[in-house]
């Protein structure tokens, strides 16, 4: 398993949890540019409408020498999942007032997939909370360093 990006606004805005993999549908030469690195899952987030799971605002970049209807950079992208999942996240959203984020894209077996968890919007207090918390952490590892 080869990790291509990764989502770290989303764990500084969101508390995620339930953690599924999915796979990404994928046109042309896409896999050619997420093999290459080029993905950014900022801003991306995933809905679902008609009982299909779509990641919009995903960002990969066209490949060179790509047809020009290949090209849509921040295209809607269906992912793959089992109905039941799909069910289940939908149900989820709806009652709890969830969110589902994509956290990390990487390949795995030749093979694009997207890591998608459900998110619970955080207050700035809780954004606060963590940061001093990451500040006193480094403030002890160093003080244990040095002595």
């Amino acid at each position: 398993m080869k990790i291509i990006t990764n989502n770290k606004k989303a764990y500084h805005n969101f508390f995620v949890s339930d953690l599924l993999e999915a796979g990404i549908e994928l046109k042309g030469g896409e896999i050619k540019s997420v093999a290459g690195g080029k993905v950014s899952l900022s801003d991306s987030y995933v809905e679902i409408k008609n009982g299909e799971a779509i990641m919009k605002n995903c960002y990969i970049a066209a490949v060179d020498g790509a047809s020009q209807s290949d090209s849509q950079t921040k295209r809607a992208r269906k992912l793959l999942l089992h109905k039941a999942e799909i069910i289940k996240l939908e149900r989820k959203v709806k009652e709890k007032g969830f969110s589902i984020v994509p956290t990390k894209v990487y390949l795995n077996g030749g093979k694009a997939k997207v890591e998608i968890g459900l998110a619970k919007g955080k207050k700035l207090y809780d954004k606060r909370e963590v940061l001093k918390d990451r500040a006193v952490r480094r403030d002890i590892d160093r003080a244990i360093k040095n002595d």
